[in-house]
């Protein structure tokens, strides 16, 4: 590891874009002690949870930079095999060199980090910042080792600011208690140590070691919610509440409990109310439920989903349509979800766009994924038919006579009468031998399809999204 950081802060350009920072000297009194403080919470909680990998998420800003140094300087970390990860959101002209430096940077530690460019959702709805968020989370999922843990540099101040904005939106006891230390991720844990550590421990220890870290130049965007918290509003609150930080995190931990408490509960009540088939929530169950135990309720049973929860007024949306009249489809959309009310029940799913199926889409029993994403195979997977069939979807009127029916019948009353969801039925994959419609998915065959299946040994799967 060099003395000092010159050689980090090559080919900076002269702009107002992200720079590298250093520090010139190492030799202050307060940068020894700061450094304990986090080298002592990072003892104290690698000693608590001594089982499983290691992977920071490494931004390589300040406070990841710092947790990611420090951890390296502990055997312990390293003999769990501890490695970093680094997310290219592509947001910014400079990005591809951020993540050039935390390679090299990494490297200098004697550590792997692994570069993964996020495709962020621009158009999604949620806006650009929890688009990103949602995007490097699902990438952090999707390459976490089976039982590795994910440390993250979130700290108090994190915290704090997190509390504010839930309750500036209005959050319950579940919101309002903050960021856990730990959940679920992917085959691993998310894991948040340093929450109770201050900003300035880990700013102080990145001084006192001289390390670089890159600076954002997003995050003195004070047009940005939690920028304006961070830079406006709690400095001018700790003027007159100096121990503000302290009281809110305080309040947070009684909410946790006050949560966790409630979760007992609710818990117990999704099991009656969901059904495993479909996973979906019976509407007027889940309605008549109070509403300290319902609104956790339905953010769990979105987010084991991995959709976003609704604001307080789309809940009351859901709540008023749950009273819908028969043939009636209510739905509800918010940013990165859509929820259906259909046969008395809740289906929530990621939000469906507009596909068109191309002409001359054909199948054989190959596994084929259909427009929309969903999928068309044939089971067993190595029966293949005689001839390719033409795929396509409905564009009205269709017609078929399901093998043992007497009568020719339309699609329209087949969906109804087969409880086909509604937001399925124009994504459903229709089969067609020439110009005759033989089969519909894997719903209704005609006596065609039923002799073409039979004689390769074969039956249709359709898997819709």
């Amino acid at each position: 590891m060099p003395s000092n950081c010159s050689s980090w802060i090559a080919a900076a350009p002269a702009t107002a874009a992200p720079r590298l920072f250093t520090c010139a000297t190492r030799k202050s009194r307060w940068r020894v002690s700061s450094g304990r403080s986090l080298l002592d919470t990072l003892h104290e909680a690698l000693a608590a949870h001594p089982i499983g990998p290691l992977c920071v998420a490494y931004s390589g800003g300040p406070d990841s930079t710092a947790l990611l140094h420090a951890l390296a300087s502990m055997p312990q970390a390293r003999a769990r095999g501890l490695r970093a990860i680094h997310v290219d959101h592509v947001l910014h002209p400079e990005s591809a060199r951020w993540a050039a430096h935390c390679r090299a940077f990494s490297a200098t530690l004697g550590l792997t980090c692994d570069i993964h460019a996020a495709q962020v959702d621009r158009h999604g709805g949620m806006g650009l910042e929890a688009a990103a968020r949602h995007a490097r989370y699902s990438l952090f999922a999707r390459h976490l080792h089976v039982g590795e843990r994910l440390l993250l540099g979130h700290h108090q101040d994190d915290q704090v600011e997190t509390i504010l904005l839930k309750l500036l939106r209005g959050a319950g006891p579940e919101g309002l208690g903050g960021m856990r230390a730990e959940r679920a991720l992917g085959g691993g844990t998310l894991w948040r140590p340093l929450l109770a550590l201050p900003r300035q421990a880990l700013g102080d220890y990145v001084r006192a070691h001289a390390l670089p870290s890159i600076h954002d130049p997003s995050n003195d965007d004070t047009r940005l919610a939690r920028n304006h918290l961070r830079n406006d509003v709690l400095p001018l609150l700790k003027t007159h509440w100096p121990h503000a930080t302290a009281s809110i995190t305080h309040s947070a931990s009684l909410c946790r409990a006050a949560s966790d408490a409630l979760a007992q509960n609710w818990l117990g009540e999704l099991d009656s109310l969901r059904d495993e088939a479909t996973n979906s929530l019976a509407a007027g169950a889940w309605l008549a439920l109070a509403p300290a135990l319902r609104d956790p309720l339905l953010s769990h049973w979105l987010h084991t989903q991995g959709l976003p929860a609704p604001t307080t007024a789309q809940r009351r949306q859901i709540e008023r349509q749950c009273a819908a009249r028969e043939g009636q489809l209510p739905l509800i959309r918010w940013p990165g979800a859509e929820l259906y009310v259909w046969k008395n029940r809740l289906w929530a799913m990621a939000p469906r766009r507009h596909t068109t199926w191309p002409e001359g889409l054909s199948w054989q029993g190959e596994p084929l994924t259909l427009p929309d994403g969903g999928r068309l195979t044939l089971e067993p997977a190595a029966a293949r038919l005689p001839a390719p069939l033409r795929v396509s979807t409905r564009s009205g009127g269709e017609r078929i006579r399901p093998a043992g029916d007497r009568h020719t019948r339309d699609l329209r009353s087949l969906f109804q009468t087969g409880a086909v969801p509604p937001w399925q039925r124009d994504a459903c994959p229709l089969l067609y031998e020439g110009d005759e419609l033989i089969a519909v998915a894997d719903r209704w065959l005609s006596a065609r399809a039923q002799e073409l299946f039979s004689a390769c040994g074969g039956r249709p799967r359709w898997h819709p999204t």
